[in-house]
């Protein structure tokens, strides 16, 4: 079967804008979409730029956005995607910058994997991690580290990230969910747990992810990043970190549901934004418009019925909650 298949093209060298070539090739049952770009590198164009190493979805380097989705080239089949889309169109990865054609740049990638210090903390007193043998004392058997050590650093949740296309220093899913692993570590020291958390609550951090699930869509290894940073969010508050409005709109919500066992809108701002002043006016217009439409209800208004029953439901998951 003979099929087109649309590229995206950009030389630096001669392009001032990236553009669309078509190519026709001949294709085999079962072949993949890495397989086609190698042969219409060989046959048909030997200037296309593409990057690729183990073609066996371990090494991650053929990540692309392939019919407006980030995938590995060598695992995606061209039947599928024919069923699924009707068409062929292979684009560089989003949100980083592109060197040529469908090659980019990982180096902000790899800053934001070396900005969260992917590695355990030295401990002062090594013994406590060094058995009388002198090697790395293992983890129990019943540890689990949520699957966050199978990324093969593709880059693809980076790509599809929002909140990274809105703000190119936010750490990103790859680079926050690598952070959750040794969070989790029972082998890194408790003041390295408490720093490294610490430092996450700052702009760009995990407070800054908006939960939207792409990167969980297009992780090729079921990573799933952003339950990694729900983790990471979960263990922040745990270790009494509550500074950060993402923090506080977590508090507050829960306080208020304890206590009237339903939400108040009209007090909710105070309990994110504080006395901060520039910031209360910033949302006055929306509380404004709230009001209108009877959204706000009396600031101090009467509790629900039964709210007992549900103070007794916070109180019983409290007594359950992991201590620090």
């Amino acid at each position: 079967m003979r099929l087109t298949f649309t590229i995206q093209r950009f030389n630096p060298e001669t392009d001032q804008q990236p553009h669309r070539e078509d190519y026709r090739l001949d294709i085999g049952r079962g072949m993949t979409v890495l397989e086609a770009l190698i042969r219409i590198k060989n046959e048909l164009d030997g200037r296309l730029a593409l990057r690729y190493s183990c073609r066996s979805a371990i090494c991650g380097s053929c990540a692309m956005h392939i019919n407006g989705t980030e995938k590995l080239a060598c695992r995606t089949s061209i039947r599928k995607e024919l069923e699924r889309h009707g068409r062929i169109s292979i684009e560089p990865l989003p949100n980083l910058p592109v060197i040529k054609d469908l090659v980019v740049d990982m180096s902000p990638f790899w800053e934001k994997i070396r900005a969260v210090t992917p590695w355990l903390t030295p401990e002062t007193h090594p013994t406590k991690r060094y058995g009388s043998s002198g090697q790395l004392r293992l983890l129990p058997e019943s540890y689990q580290f949520h699957n966050v050590d199978a990324c093969i650093m593709c880059g693809a949740c980076v790509a599809a990230c929002t909140s990274h296309e809105v703000s190119r220093g936010f750490l990103g899913p790859a680079a926050l969910a690598k952070s959750a692993r040794f969070v989790a570590d029972p082998r890194e020291p408790a003041g390295a747990k408490q720093a490294r958390l610490t430092a996450l609550q700052e702009a760009d951090g995990i407070w800054d992810c908006t939960r939207c699930n792409m990167c969980v869509q297009v992780c090729p290894k079921d990573v799933q990043p952003m339950e990694a940073i729900i983790r990471l969010r979960r263990s922040s508050l745990r270790h009494g970190l509550t500074s950060a409005e993402g923090a506080r709109h977590i508090t507050g919500f829960v306080d208020l549901v304890r206590h009237e066992g339903r939400l108040n809108e009209a007090l909710m701002p105070l309990k994110v934004l504080g006395f901060n002043l520039r910031r209360v006016l910033d949302v006055m217009p929306l509380g404004l418009r709230m009001w209108l439409k009877g959204k706000v209800p009396l600031p101090f208004g009467h509790t629900i019925p039964g709210i007992e029953q549900v103070r007794a439901i916070f109180a019983a998951a409290r007594r359950r909650a992991p201590r620090v």
